[in-house]
């Protein structure tokens, strides 16, 4: 619990600038000028200042800003303030107090599943105005931290389908669900080979919801619960965070909740290719070469590599309904990792302008983006001497980019398409983004879909 809608009892909370103190100092009551003094309190981030009364009772609190931004304006101080209520007096516009209002509900965030007493936070009174749509990004934000960090024991392929079901009970849609071999009657034959190894059956989930008359969305999650590497087994350093590899279909199941919450005059179709990618006898191999979906046969150059192969078949289903636009988000490389650090995830697109819309959403929302190429030339890398193509590059170098350009195989070049290859954790705990599961690119796809289609 983060907010409140309680706003007479709360405690005023006072933003400070460095550019405007010294005159505060000039205008405030003597006792507040004098205490601030003494106190030795500066308008830097972080920084709090309790206001006495004329009794000595607390009148509120001045705390110091950061020079830009307001996503984590208020986040510093959750940690600092006692429990109670307190309220922003501001003039700040409604989507700066809702920005700052968010970020003081991802500072409140504590992943207590499996903690025995939840830690008690401070509550936000928030202004009406904004209440609805702050506490709708927070809960899809919260989303995705908490699939992300669940652990894979209690997140499979099957417990994520719950999931999905929860998400459509709520929201009114429709699921379905193919799994284990009826992927392969299905005409799901690269989901299902990825997926075959684990004692718990590969799915792949569809999500629908909207009117026929509108444009098809379809988003399009990795769903690789738990990846070993496979036979090209990873080493313990690195599969200790793949629990997380499910982060894109984390990252659609939120965007979806947003998107309805949102009542946006969009068909929506959301695919998510469920498996773990695991080692027994009946393991993909290296070499092995696979069917799709689409009719491309691909060679496994590594069995690491395997949240492309899943996905080939997702897109090519969502590309059979003619939508009016693709976007799928996947935990898909460390090259992207490597290129852009852990923060800014790159995107990709077929219509480039597409991208810098992304771009300049996740600006505005401070949830950042950046558009890398679709480098054709590189289809080179990704040739195979025996099958349509390969799943990895015949060199390390722009592996974020042949990953890339191996999906773009599956989806039809008429088609709007976005590729977001999001890391979906946060690897140190800083002011508002606790280390962990994290949404990193959720925020800027949702605005530029209401802009779109809003």
């Amino acid at each position: 619990m983060s907010y409140t809608t309680e706003s007479q009892s709360a405690i005023p909370l006072y933003p400070m600038h460095a550019s405007s103190f010294e005159q505060w100092l000039k205008d405030a009551p003597g006792h507040h000028r004098n205490w601030v003094k003494e106190a030795g309190f500066k308008p830097k981030p972080g920084h709090l200042c309790g206001l006495p009364g004329p009794g000595g009772n607390l009148q509120g609190y001045l705390f110091g800003m950061a020079s830009e931004g307001w996503l984590y304006q208020l986040s510093p101080l959750v940690g600092k303030l006692a429990l109670g209520n307190y309220r922003l007096v501001s003039d700040w516009t409604p989507e700066q107090r809702l920005q700052a209002s968010l970020g003081w509900g991802l500072a409140c965030y504590r992943f207590g599943r499996y903690r025995k007493k939840p830690r008690k936070t401070p509550l936000l009174a928030l202004h009406e105005d904004i209440a609805g749509k702050t506490n709708d990004l927070l809960a899809a934000q919260t989303l995705v931290r908490d699939l992300v960090n669940t652990p894979t024991e209690d997140l499979g392929p099957a417990q994520l389908a719950d999931v999905m079901h929860r998400q459509a009970d709520r929201f009114g849609a429709r699921v379905s669900v193919v799994q284990g071999e009826d992927l392969l009657t299905e005409n799901f034959p690269a989901i299902h080979a990825v997926g075959r190894a684990s004692d718990r059956e590969p799915r792949l989930l569809k999500m629908e919801w909207g009117d026929d008359h509108h444009p098809l969305l379809a988003l399009c999650g990795k769903g690789v619960c738990f990846d070993t590497g496979g036979l090209d087994l990873k080493p313990s350093a690195g599969m200790r965070l793949m629990k997380k590899d499910m982060g894109g279909a984390a990252h659609v199941l939120a965007l979806a909740g947003l998107i309805i919450k949102q009542r946006l005059p969009v068909r929506l179709l959301v695919l998510i290719p469920a498996v773990e990618n695991s080692v027994s006898g009946n393991a993909y191999r290296p070499g092995d070469v696979i069917a799709t979906r689409k009719g491309l046969s691909v060679e496994i150059g590594n069995t690491d590599a395997e949240g492309r192969v899943v996905l080939a078949d997702a897109l090519a289903l969502a590309c059979e309904h003619e939508p009016d636009l693709v976007i799928d988000f996947a935990t898909l490389t460390g090259a992207a990792r490597v290129a852009m650090g852990a923060d800014l995830p790159p995107v990709f697109s077929n219509d480039v302008s597409v991208a810098w819309d992304l771009v300049a959403a996740g600006e505005l929302e401070e949830d950042p983006l950046w558009v890398l190429p679709l480098y054709q030339p590189y289809r080179e890398s990704i040739k195979s001497p025996i099958a349509d193509l390969s799943n990895i590059g015949k060199t390390s170098y722009g592996g974020c980019i042949t990953a890339a350009l191996f999906l773009e195989y599956f989806v039809s070049s008429e088609t709007d398409w976005v590729h977001i290859d999001t890391f979906a954790w946060n690897q140190t705990t800083r002011s508002g983004r606790p280390a962990g599961g994290e949404a990193l690119g959720l925020r800027a796809t949702f605005r530029y879909l209401c802009q779109r289609y809003g």
